[in-house]
């Protein structure tokens, strides 16, 4: 069911770490996921059994990177390598900002509502993870 409020409810932010889950179990992989608010709050958080103790943190960072800079963590990554405009703006906001792959905007008809973080795997990983859990209320934005 898709979500048309201007924030994250923590009904969306079960769902989202519910789909999230589902899509780790199918890694074989035990995942910190972070659900943050359209303000950067975390309104969500899931370490399953197992998960790495050092995921957490960088789980919360991806959601709520996503969420300062309304873009992936992967594309700030891009955009964040030397040479490149952003070089260096993993040194703002206190240190942080996480610029590698697993933070998504959660967007529902076009407006940023929240962002989730996933942490664990490879960063291909911990992408599809996010993009699972935001396909859980914004099917088309994932």
């Amino acid at each position: 069911m898709p979500c048309s409020r201007t924030t994250l409810t923590l009904s969306d932010a079960k769902r989202m770490l519910a789909a999230g889950e589902a899509e780790a179990a199918s890694f074989g992989i035990a995942y910190n996921i972070a659900v943050v608010d359209q303000g950067g709050a975390l309104v969500a958080f899931a370490r399953q059994d197992g998960a790495l103790i050092g995921s957490i943190d960088l789980a919360i960072g991806k959601a709520l990177t996503a969420r300062l800079f309304d873009k992936t963590t992967a594309s700030l990554s891009q955009l964040a390598q030397p040479g490149a405009p952003l070089f260096g703006i993993e040194q703002s906001n206190g240190g942080r900002v996480i610029i590698f792959g697993g933070g998504v905007p959660v967007r529902v008809a076009g407006e940023i509502i929240g962002a989730v973080g996933a942490s664990a795997g490879t960063v291909e990983q911990d992408i599809s993870v996010a993009q699972a859990a935001v396909a859980a209320i914004a099917p088309a934005n994932a």
